[in-house]
């Protein structure tokens, strides 16, 4: 059976799939709101096409290629029998895929070469995007000496054509005549790359976060922006690199996408039918306070600090966000300032709440600038051209930030969180490109004074050493002094002894508490 055969009998199959009046009409009523709502792509769920043909589905994940053309034929060929005026509108119908992928959902990290050539599922957060750009599809030229018209069509590496050809339009015929090129009705397609970065919360300590180039097309353009996190299914591909003249051995991996999925910023919590029980058996308590108990329950190591622990548990749960009728925001994130002498257990609270929020972020003064906090507008190395890097407070949208050394940051990258603390959102306007992303987090912060310790002769702002814009945005503001006391020394240094005294057997030194252990 030759190539042209086997595709066809794949469309056939296909076509079946989606000509599904016998069954339930599911995907027919799909097409046709598809047609109502003038789109040409249809989003089928994989689960579907297993449950009604399981070799399509299982050759769809490991042939991609192949199996993605066969379809997108199929539907053209079923949007023509549905509305014959509507399929002549576009040269091509185009397919997105949804549901369960099983091994294939990956993540950047776990993405390796075993996969090239598949329909992956690949979820991460949106770090780069470049803008817009349109990329030829068809173009058109008459030629004034002999009154006619040439048609020349256009595919690279990213299309499903199996050849690709020269990006370069003609400028004569095969007799030497000029050609004009009439852009009125060439054929234009919207294109952009993104790059995807596994999860922050997700990535293994002490390893670089691996990310993922990605290839929207057409419809799929602007579906996301810096800071979001995703689902992208899509093709894996690898695109040879020629370097003067000769192929290198490495290739540069791409993912061409089909389908986008963007996921909530809500994290919403799995509870168990016993866990819900617990909780109101816990709210009911008339013996404790919840409050106060889940107060004394954080940070179990750190001895004292009543009211702090308190403020960081108010942070960890959140206020509540007001949208007024107006648009105006009214913040809910609850911003914290721990301030005061070294070993205070100050580090100590910012790295208990980074293993216990969901979603944290954490940064150093010094490690940090400006817009490496917010946003920063980066040159793209291949195609020299500008696009958006999303810093560590848009990643941490709906989350917490934790910096240390506060202080030792300069005045000028502290300056570039002042509109984040209080709106709620990152503002850029540079080299052209005009941008606002949210930014929705606590700031749980952590600074020495500015003579080291905190001196006590002098008023607090001579101390803090901050500009009071920057500081009317912390809702509570802690001074945390190391008090000269020996009883408090004997406290705080029993509680460290019985903290190492009591390990459970086969765990290992250093390491943290869980939530809740004494």
């Amino acid at each position: 059976m030759d190539a042209e055969q086997e595709l066809r009998e794949f469309q056939r199959e296909y076509l079946d799939f989606l000509d599904d009046e016998a069954d339930q009409g599911v995907y027919q009523e799909k097409v046709r709101e598809m047609i109502r709502g003038n789109s040409h792509r249809l989003t089928v769920n994989i689960n579907d096409l297993r449950h009604k043909n399981a070799k399509r589905a299982a050759k769809l994940l490991n042939e991609s290629h192949l199996e993605i053309l066969a379809f997108q034929r199929a539907l053209r060929e079923f949007v023509l029998t549905v509305d014959d005026t509507y399929g002549k509108q576009f040269e091509e119908f185009n397919v997105g895929f949804e549901g369960s992928f099983g091994g294939k959902h990956v993540t950047p990290r776990t993405l390796s070469a075993r996969y090239l050539g598949n329909l992956v599922c690949c979820e991460g957060i949106v770090t780069k995007c470049s803008l817009v750009r349109p990329k030829v599809v068809k173009s058109v030229h008459y030629c004034p000496a002999t009154r006619k018209t040439i048609e020349r069509k256009y595919s690279d590496l990213t299309s499903l054509e199996p050849f690709p050809t020269a990006a370069v339009y003609p400028t004569r015929d095969e007799d030497g005549n000029p050609l004009e090129t009439e852009y009125g009705l060439s054929v234009y397609r919207d294109h952009q790359t993104l790059s995807i970065q596994e999860m922050p919360e997700k990535a293994p300590a002490g390893q670089l976060p691996r990310s993922v180039e990605i290839i929207l097309d057409d419809d799929l353009v602007d579906l996301c922006k810096p800071g979001d996190r995703v689902q992208v299914v899509g093709t894996y591909r690898c695109l040879p690199s020629k370097r003067q003249g000769y192929t290198a051995g490495t290739f540069r991996t791409i993912l061409i996408a089909c389908n986008v999925i963007v996921l909530s910023k809500e994290v919403a919590p799995l509870f168990s039918a016993k866990d819900v029980a617990k909780i109101k058996r816990f709210s009911r308590s008339s013996r404790h306070d919840p409050f106060e108990l889940l107060a004394q329950s954080l940070a179990p190591s750190i001895h004292g600090h009543h009211f702090i622990k308190r403020a960081v548990l108010c942070m960890l749960l959140g206020g509540v966000e007001k949208i007024l009728e107006n648009g105006t925001r009214l913040r809910g994130d609850i911003n914290v300032l721990l301030i005061g002498d070294p070993s205070t257990a100050k580090s100590q609270m910012l790295r208990y709440v980074l293993h216990t929020a969901p979603r944290a972020v954490t940064t150093t003064g010094r490690g940090s600038s400006g817009v490496g906090l917010t946003a920063a507008v980066t040159m793209d190395q291949e195609t020299n051209e500008r696009r958006l890097e999303a810093g560590a407070m848009v990643l941490a949208d709906r989350g917490v930030v934790c910096i240390d050394e506060f202080d030792k940051m300069s005045d000028m990258d502290r300056t570039a969180i002042h509109e984040v603390m209080e709106q709620g959102r990152v503002t850029i306007a540079k080299a052209g490109i005009h941008a606002k992303l949210n930014a929705r987090c606590s700031v749980l912060a952590a600074a020495n004074p500015v003579y080291g310790r905190y001196d006590e002769y002098k008023n607090p702002m001579d101390n803090i050493g901050m500009q009071d814009s920057l500081l009317s945005r912390f809702d509570l503001i802690f001074v945390v002094l190391d008090e000269m006391d020996p009883d408090h020394d004997r406290r705080v240094s029993e509680h460290v002894l019985r903290m190492h005294r009591y390990r459970n057997p086969g765990e290992q030194d250093g390491e943290a508490l869980p939530m809740g252990g004494g």
